[in-house]
């Protein structure tokens, strides 16, 4: 049988980490098909019929969907579960919201955060804040799985797949959606980013993190912070990244302050090339850096500013 992948979107543009989960289903095995759930959302099913290796999109255009709350979600998913071997979503909030329940009530289970596909049944996944990976091998029957984004490749474009409209199913009526509050920036998403600049708590205060922000706004990067920095209420919860906040893994990944726990460090130790700021040679971070400089960041960061505008960033 197929392989089923959930999309993660914003009923307006796919977001990158459905290729990338497609990219993980490809290896898995098995015709690949992408679930498109939302409202008013074509041109999202668009988007996902055009990712080579996808064979078909499923397309469950309905208002219970609009934002993809888990229990909709659920009953959406188990209405197709039986037409496919394997059932995989980005280890997004929305996917580790609805499909733990998938496969409760498919009583599988759950495969969380596979960063390797070793084959069809065997899966590497991190544990112990990333500092050991683990090979899972699946139970024979379906396999329920959530990907770790950041470590697949994005699946080319070129795709010409076939687009079939669902039904909605059932509204299980356990909960509907009232409000959010998100935050806006101008500057790119801290998931999606290609730089990100994080400060630690080595700032010593949120005002201090104006000195990152004159940066980023000049390479154009996602700002971040450790836990750290977070709990002593310099910057919002939002811009946490490490196990219990976002993961992370941009082209470059410049540490501000960070000493480095174990826990920072599973958030952003996949990023393609790892600066990092310290004025304690000894901090635990430059044992993942490419590059360190041990310097006093409020001498360093205003020298790296200047040295940027005549640059002409």
């Amino acid at each position: 049988m197929a392989t089923l992948v959930i999309a993660e979107h914003d009923n307006k543009a796919l977001n990158d980490a459905t290729a990338k989960t497609v990219t993980a289903a490809s290896q898995v095995g098995g015709p690949v098909h992408v679930l498109v759930a939302g409202e008013s959302c074509k041109a999202v099913a668009d988007a996902a019929a055009k990712i080579a290796g996808v064979e078909k999109v499923l397309l469950a255009d309905n208002a219970l969907y609009a934002r993809m709350i888990a229990e909709a979600m659920e009953t959406l998913i188990l209405s197709l579960a039986d037409r496919y071997d394997a059932i995989l979503a980005p280890a997004t909030t929305s996917g580790k919201n609805y499909l733990p329940r998938v496969a409760a009530k498919l009583d599988v289970p759950q495969i969380s955060e596979i960063v390797k596909v070793v084959g069809a049944d065997i899966f590497e996944r991190p544990i112990y804040a990333g500092n050991a990976i683990q090979t899972v091998q699946a139970a024979a029957g379906k396999k329920i799985i959530t990907v770790r984004a950041t470590a697949f490749a994005k699946a080319a474009e070129g795709g010409n797949a076939a687009i079939e409209i669902l039904p909605a199913a059932a509204d299980p009526g356990l909960s509907k959606f009232e409000s959010e509050a998100l935050s806006k920036s101008e500057r790119p998403e801290l998931t999606s980013a290609k730089i990100v600049i994080s400060g630690g708590r080595g700032l010593g205060s949120g005002e201090n993190f104006k000195l990152i922000d004159k940066i980023a706004d000049r390479l154009h990067a996602a700002v971040g912070a450790s836990r750290a920095a977070v709990d002593a209420g310099y910057v919002p919860n939002d811009y946490q990244v490490g196990q219990t906040g976002k993961v992370v893994a941009p082209e470059l990944y410049l540490a501000v302050g960070i000493s480095g726990a174990i826990q920072h460090l599973a958030g952003m130790k996949d990023s393609k090339v790892i600066a990092a700021i310290n004025k304690d040679e000894e901090a635990p971070i430059f044992q993942v850096a490419d590059y360190g400089l041990v310097a006093d960041l409020f001498q360093a960061l205003p020298e790296m500013d200047q040295e940027l505008a005549k640059r002409g960033y």
